[in-house]
Order: C-alpha cells, then structure tokens, then sequence
C-alpha cells in the first residue's frame, strides 16, 4: 500500500504557484515511527519514514534506536561534513555493506589513499573536453531510440524500461565501444536484480550488527555480481589484447582511457579488481541513476503543458544545430532535468561516522555518531526553498539559479566526493530529453497511479507507462 498522496494545494498559494503542478510524494509522518513500524517502512519504502520535523528544521537528533544518529539539513552544516572537515566524516557501516556488493574497489566506496588515488588516475577520464567527445555518440543513442519508437506510434510503452535500455545503449557507445560482449537486455534484468536486492535497508543494519554478519540480499545477489563480474572481465581482457597488439584500431572510450590512466603523482596505474569494480560503478551508477533523471523528466513534462511546449520550442530550435556546445544551448531542457532531480534526486542519502566530536548546527558531535544527509529532504525543505513541493524548473534559470546555495542542492553529492561522472549524465540526460519532446507527443496512461520509491536510486514504482504519438 502507497503512503498517503499529497493533499490538494493549500488556498493560500499565490496565482502564480497556483498554477504549478504539484507531483507525488509521501506525506511526511506527524512524529517519528516506533522500531517495528520504521523496520517495516524502511524494508517497503524508506522515503515514507521522513517526518514533518525533518522538512521544518535545519538538524534533528534522533531516529535509530541503537545509534546517535543526526538528520543534517543546514547547508553550513553540509558543508562542513563533505569539505571543511571531510577528514572527520567517513562512510558508515551501511552505506558500506551496500557499496560493497561488488563496488569494494571502486571509487564509489574507497577511502582515504586508494580513494584519492583512484580520483587523480579517473581525473582525465571525466575531463570537460573528454565529455564534449561524447555528445555525437549519445545523440545516435537518442536517434536510435526515435526509429524505434516511431514503430510504436500510438502505443503505450514503460518509459522507464526504455530509458533503461537507452542508457545502457549510451554505456556500450562511450564505455565499452566493443558492445558488452552479453545480451544487452541480459545485463539490464540483472541490473535490475541488483538494485532490487541490496537497495533494501536489511533490519541487521539497524541494530548495529558488522558487516561480516552475512545479509540475505547479498546472498541473493551473489550469482548477480557473478554474471557482471565474468562479463566485465570478458571485456576487460579483449581490450588489454587489442591495446597490447600491433593493431591499432582499439577503441577511443572509456574503457581505453582507464586502462592507460596514469596516477600523475605516482606514475601507478589501477590494478585489476579497481578497473573492474569501476566499470561495475559506471554501469550501476551512469545507467540506473540517469534512466531515472530521464523518466522522471518525462514524467512531469506529462504533467505540465507550459513545460512541455518550452522545451520543445527549444528543441526545435537548437537540435538541428552543430552538436558542439548542444547542450549548453538547451537552457530550458536543463533547467527541467534540474528541477526533476530536485524533487526526484538520483543519490537517496549519504551517511557518514564521525571519527571524532564535532559541532553541526548547534548540535554536539559525539565520536561514533552517524550523520545523514538526505537530498530528497534537503531539496523539499521549507527554510532553503520556495513552494518546495511544486514543479517549477524556472528556479534554475537566470538569476534564480545563481540564488541556489551550492550546499542546498546535492543531486550528485558535493565536495571532495561529489560525483566525478556528473557532467556525463547531465549532458547525457538533457540531449536526450530534447530528442524525445522535439519527435513524440505523450500522456499519462489514465490508469497509472505514479509513486516514488527509494530502492539505491529513486524510480517510479512499477515503471511510467505513457503513450506515445509522432510528431513527424
């Protein structure tokens, strides 16, 4: 059973606001919910837990019952834990058993020297330029995707499993240009698996239990990580035999690029396990999380004609432009995805121990507390945000987005850790979107009740059935 939609919108909204859309969302809880009743909240949906006092105040102590836990939402604050005293603030033990089904090496979950080494060697990798390099191959990605769906004119298709199938798509074309060497729709069922299995919050975890103590989702998910394991090695050493040949016909990816990356402090490259565990990253991440940007865009563009025209009216304009600076010119088509991860954001929360005491805002810091940042509150809370619940990608044009405190908004996290693969997605995110509104016309499905749920990433429950229809 869904938590309780949103109420209608309160009188006292202006005319302007009155006309905005509000989307769904869970009703935060009126006080904190007892152990059983959050177990049980956390295994369905964790976003359905928040309580009314989490949108309202900047920190608040409390809500594991075995752990000193703050719930920090104050951009001071932020900062502090993610760059000012970074030192003092590392993962904790559940953002760490859920890292480690099969992300151990990568730069997702290393700390403190392999972290900072992994970082400087993937630098480069992530570089502006090299990103720009990666437009034309994302637009064929999105082309591909619109003969595709001119065969299903007038149809009702899942979205959701179509950007799905779309962003693995712009992985094989920009990471692994060999193709995966597996069936591709193979490889996205069991993706689906694991973000299924070890996005759930297990009941061990709350009570303080090691790692070591083994947990049913990763037993589940053991021939999963398997699978991607022996593919991602499949790949890996197909491209070390091109790479170490004479021919010189190797591809100019991703996967090129970190095989040749060089620490430039150390000269080291990454060994085996780093590469493998960060293109297992780059899949989790660059795949699951930018399918849902995109779904999540085309869901409230559903929802908005004002919204919708704009974007196409832009699309229009510009996509038959040069493909160099493309989606720096579609200003309005960002602004929408911007304002889709703000209500929808890609990373559910990040957790940190803290190693010694410490102050956050007004709040002590024991040694061992646990500090959770969750951007689904921070982007929704009533101090940092006008009308906080309603679709309004106006925020972040102009002058208003030059308004918007750096540590308010944390689609990709921020600081020292903030997401190196970042730009890839939005410019990913935003090409594409503007290839979908400028070539199909799209609905709702009238029987479709959309529902955020949190697994690792946040996605609609049971997919965004919508009906599509050519323009052309």
């Amino acid at each position: 059973m869904h938590g309780t939609l949103h109420s209608a919108q309160p009188a006292n909204l202006s005319t302007a606001s009155a006309s905005l859309y509000r989307p769904p969302a869970p009703i935060p809880q009126p006080k904190a919910l007892g152990l059983l009743q959050l177990i049980s909240t956390l295994k369905r949906n964790p976003l359905e837990c928040w309580t009314r006092e989490h949108f309202e105040k900047p920190v608040v102590v409390g809500g594991l019952p075995f752990k000193h836990v703050l719930l920090v939402h104050e951009p001071a604050a932020i900062r502090r834990v993610l760059l000012d005293n970074a030192g003092n603030y590392q993962k904790d033990s559940i953002q760490r058993r859920v890292l480690s089904a099969g992300l151990g090496d990568g730069l997702l979950s290393a700390e403190n020297e392999q972290w900072r080494t992994q970082r400087r060697i993937l630098a480069p990798v992530f570089a502006r330029k090299t990103i720009l390099d990666f437009a034309p191959a994302m637009m064929d990605a999105a082309n591909a995707l619109t003969a595709r769906w001119r065969g299903k004119d007038g149809t009702t298709i899942d979205v959701a499993a179509e950007a799905s199938r779309l962003t693995l798509d712009v992985l094989e074309r920009t990471i692994f240009s060999d193709g995966f060497g597996r069936d591709a729709e193979e490889l996205r069922d069991a993706m689906g698996v694991y973000f299924n299995t070890i996005g759930k919050i297990d009941p061990l975890d709350l009570i303080g239990l090691p790692p070591s103590v083994p947990r049913l989702s990763h037993l589940r998910v053991r021939s999963t990580l398997r699978f991607f394991e022996s593919a991602i090695d499949e790949i890996i050493a197909t491209r070390r035999r091109r790479l170490n040949g004479k021919s010189c016909d190797a591809a100019n990816d991703i996967l090129t690029l970190l095989l040749g990356a060089l620490d430039p402090e150390t000269g080291r490259r990454m060994t085996e396990a780093e590469v493998r565990s960060n293109i297992l990253t780059f899949i989790a991440a660059g795949h699951e999380t930018t399918a849902n940007t995109i779904t999540w865009s085309l869901f409230l563009l559903s929802q908005s004609q004002e919204w919708r025209a704009r974007v196409e009216a832009e699309a229009q304009r510009e996509l038959d432009g040069p493909i160099t600076g493309l989606a720096d010119r579609l200003v309005e088509t960002r602004a929408v995805i911007d304002e889709a991860i703000r209500l929808y954001p890609p990373i559910a929360a990040i957790s940190r121990v803290a190693m010694g005491p410490d102050e956050l805002g007004g709040e002590k810091v024991k040694r061992g507390s646990m500090v959770v940042i969750a951007p689904y509150v921070l982007h929704r809370h009533e101090m940092y945000w006008r009308e906080p619940d309603m679709f309004d990608p106006s925020r972040f044009l102009g002058k208003a987005k030059t308004e918007i405190d750096r540590y308010a908004y944390l689609p990709f996290g921020a600081g020292i850790r903030t997401c190196i693969g970042s730009a890839f997605a939005l410019q990913e995110a935003t090409l594409i979107l503007a290839t979908i509104v400028k070539n199909f016309d799209f609905k709702l499905a009238p029987d479709k009740n959309v529902w955020p749920l949190l697994r690792v990433t946040l996605r609609p429950d049971g997919g965004l059935p919508l009906t599509i229809k050519s323009k052309h």
